[in-house]
């Protein structure tokens, strides 16, 4: 099993999430964050004075699967997602040693 964690630009949430239920993912968590990559973030002005915005606004994208569908997972978050443009995002993908549903202790596959 494995966790797929994609940080995406947050227009391309609900391209992303269409995709993904395409392919046959079940569930997923989302998170609003704040950060930046190669961009460094970006000068806005308001009001007639500039200032430097640090911290771009993004969304994290989690997602428990089984070994068989990273792939398609990252295919389908890549496809859906990107503008060609700087600041796009990034998918990491980590093991995933052991997975409990609560509700009714199944364990591995079963609790995804």
């Amino acid at each position: 099993m494995k966790l797929v964690t994609a940080i995406i630009k947050p227009f391309k949430l609900d391209d992303a999430r269409d995709a993904l239920s395409a392919i046959g993912v079940q569930g997923l968590t989302v998170t609003e964050v704040k950060g930046f990559g190669r961009q460094k973030g970006h000068t806005e002005l308001y009001r007639g004075a500039e200032y430097i915005v640090d911290f771009l606004p993004k969304v994290k994208i989690e997602i428990a699967v089984d070994d068989e569908l990273v792939d398609q997972v990252i295919e389908a978050i890549t496809g859906s997602t990107n503008t060609g443009k700087i600041g796009d995002g990034k998918i990491f993908v980590t093991a995933v040693e052991q997975i409990i549903r609560i509700r009714t202790g199944e364990t591995g596959s079963e609790a995804i």
